[in-house]
């Protein structure tokens, strides 16, 4: 879940990965965590979404679906309830301290948002 935060959860096959039924699973990671793997994928991806809003030059709306959200709203709800800020408030606050936004080309690129590139690249290539 920490290596693939920003696609969809299939909670079935990373309980079987863990050797776990899909109830078992979520009973024991909270057990361990203290919270639903559910809500320690939504608390991670907005950790990541925190990260780009201080660093990168992309829009609130390009942040959503890069950290793994579909839908901006339930994005910007559980980034306020997280950080007591909506993003747009949280960006404001933190950007502008010395440092330059990352251009919003680049962010993207780092961010896997162009799927297929180096793909064709391989195929012009050969």
């Amino acid at each position: 879940m920490d290596r693939d935060w920003g696609e969809p959860l299939d909670l079935d096959a990373v309980a079987a990965v863990a050797g776990y039924s899909r109830y078992h699973f979520v009973r024991a990671f909270k057990a361990a965590y203290g919270e639903t793997p559910g809500q320690y994928l939504s608390r991670r991806r907005i950790e990541r979404a925190q990260e780009m809003l201080r660093t990168a030059d992309l829009t609130v709306t390009e942040i959503c679906g890069l950290v793994g959200f579909s839908s901006l709203g339930t994005f910007s709800t559980r980034f306020k309830s997280q950080t007591g800020l909506t993003p747009s408030e949280y960006r404001a606050r933190h950007v502008g301290r010395g440092a330059a936004l990352i251009p919003g080309c680049f962010a993207l690129l780092y961010a896997g948002a162009f799927p297929g590139r180096g793909q064709r690249n391989t195929e012009e290539a050969g």
